[in-house]
């Protein structure tokens, strides 16, 4: 028998649910519903529709209802919002908006994706007009109407993150003046502080202003009709228009309202096939609470990419299939202006937090292909690992080219449990213009089996100085001249050999270059001559990251 089953929602969980579910069954009754006015649409292209980088409104378009109806034999619902769901009967109620009638569907099984709604905190003047939240498309139209008519040349960004930093960027584009409030102490809140520091230098050299480790106090309004951002410091921001990117909640009303048990961090709480507690309701996308894949804590994760993984996966379930969610690890990239942002796994604050003590870290910073071939460039990567097994545990990376590659390469090593070994005899992509024979992500491999093995005993900026610490800078004698970190001492790699009685004797000597390569090499000489030496990983460049070491 033909079963029927209804979609709340659609976007990227819902519809990548409904696909896979005619795919699978031909004769199924598949019917979304989605109160909205677009059924899917690609909301990650929101601030660059804002910008004026994506001209057309209908480029965001993904598919329609005609579309989904012509291709699929699906039922679309617009402007139809789902009320209530009636668990003992296998109904819901809906309402479509556009004449207010209110009418009683059936079910089979139940996919719920109602996605998740942008925070808007308690707050005075939160609802003033210039205050807006971007989640829709046409939010998204009604900010760059604001911005045209009113020729805004000053905005204020709440929130620091993903959708903040795309924010801050497209009106940049604009010619907007753009100032970030963020409560914590760096942007992009998923990294840690060091890495955080070259987006914020970043977006400080394009002229965006930063006020952080301040929150929103509340919002008023001069007497021109300008609108002001109070902050918890007590300074204020004037502005033409204020953008809320704080971050967004799981819409859980239907399911709570329903009796579906909710989890510890407030989404739907699924198991590994994407049910609920109720064997007939299913649930995916920003609105469901998963299972982290590093750290196994529950988590919400916000991204389309797993929304339409977990999409597929209820509908093969719904067939019968058994498919199985293996979690999240947070694989996101953000760009920068001219740069890619991106991480995967666990973080280092995460770990800290979570009071895991079996990890440590490496700093290193590659070039995107061969030095030798033009138009090489530089970027920052970190990479976490477990030292007792070697197992892969989060990276970070920062920088104008190849990036995403990196981080995807390592994201696909921590999803299949692999290790700093894996990446060490990873076979990649090799020529002159796209990598080196020896690729970023081998290069991270490499360090950290070295430190794994105990070849490379390092050390960490952040690690404090104790009376018995020297550093040893081993690079160039005009290198050192041109900034150093304070209090160290010179000598160079190449004389080194011949040096050896004149290095101060000390057991906390840590070596430094400007990358950690040339440290590496003096560190390996220096201990097999009976002098404890570590190597500050990352060099100089790590360290300007951690302490802002500055030229000497």
């Amino acid at each position: 028998m033909s079963k029927r089953v209804l979609i709340v929602g659609g976007v990227a969980g819902g519809a990548a649910c409904a696909a896979r579910l005619r795919r699978m069954d031909e004769n199924a009754e598949i019917v979304i519903f989605d109160r909205g006015s677009f059924v899917s649409f690609a909301n990650c292209g929101l601030p660059y529709f804002i910008g004026g980088v994506i001209e057309k409104e209908k480029s965001l378009l993904v598919a329609d209802e005609k579309l989904f109806k012509d291709r699929f034999n699906i039922d679309v619902h617009t402007e139809t919002e789902v009320l209530a769901i009636d668990r003992e009967k296998k109904t819901v109620s809906v309402i479509d908006r556009r004449n207010d009638r209110v009418r009683v569907e059936s079910y089979d099984d139940l996919v719920l994706s109602p996605g998740a709604s942008p925070f808007r905190p308690p707050v005075d003047g939160i609802d003033l007009p210039g205050v807006f939240s971007l989640r829709t498309i046409p939010d998204s139209r009604e900010i760059r109407q604001w911005l045209e008519e009113r020729e805004v040349k000053t905005a204020v960004v709440i929130g620091g993150g993903f959708i903040g930093l795309e924010m801050a960027e497209n009106l940049t584009h604009r010619g907007v003046q753009v100032t970030i409030v963020e409560m914590l102490d760096q942007v992009m809140p998923p990294f840690d502080v060091e890495m955080a520091s070259l987006v914020a230098e970043k977006l400080t050299q394009k002229g965006v202003q930063l006020a952080l480790g301040d929150g929103l106090k509340s919002i008023g309004q001069t007497d021109s009709g300008a609108l002001v951002v109070h902050t918890q410091s007590g300074k204020h921001h004037e502005a033409g228009i204020v953008i809320l990117a704080i971050g967004v909640r799981p819409e859980t009303r239907l399911a709570a309202e329903a009796g579906l048990v909710l989890g510890s961090r407030g989404g739907i709480r699924v198991d590994q096939h994407m049910r609920t507690s109720d064997p007939a309701i299913w649930a995916v996308g920003d609105a469901v609470e998963v299972t982290d894949y590093v750290t196994g804590q529950p988590a919400l994760v916000p991204l389309a990419g797993p929304a339409a993984r977990q999409g597929r996966i209820a509908a093969d379930n719904i067939c019968g299939r058994d498919a199985r969610f293996r979690g999240v690890q947070g694989t996101a990239i953000c760009g920068v202006f001219d740069l890619e942002v991106a991480c995967t796994g666990a973080s280092e604050k995460t770990l800290r937090r979570l009071g895991d003590t079996d990890f440590e870290k490496i700093y290193l910073h590659p070039n995107d292909h061969a030095g030798y071939f033009p138009g090489a460039t530089g970027m920052s990567l970190k990479l976490i690992f477990r030292p007792s097994d070697g197992r892969v545990l989060g990276a970070q990376g920062v920088g104008v080219k190849g990036v995403a590659r990196r981080i995807d390469v390592i994201a696909m090593a921590i999803q299949m449990a692999g290790t700093i070994y894996d990446l060490e005899e990873a076979e990649l992509c090799y020529a002159p213009q796209f990598g080196g024979a020896k690729d970023p992500a081998n290069f991270a491999g490499m360090i950290a089996a070295d430190v794994a093995r105990g070849d490379m005993p390092i050390t960490h900026w952040s690690e404090p100085a104790t009376p018995d610490t020297v550093l040893l800078d081993v690079r160039s004698p005009g290198e050192f001249a041109h900034g150093h970190a304070p209090g160290a001492v010179n000598y160079p790699l190449e004389s080194l050999r011949d040096s050896l009685d004149r290095v101060p004797a000390s057991p906390d000597l840590r070596v430094y270059c400007a990358v950690g390569q040339r440290g590496y090499v003096a560190t390996r000489l220096l201990r097999q001559h009976g002098i404890p030496a570590r190597n500050l990983s990352g060099g100089l460049t790590t360290g300007r990251q951690v302490l802002g070491v500055s030229k000497a």
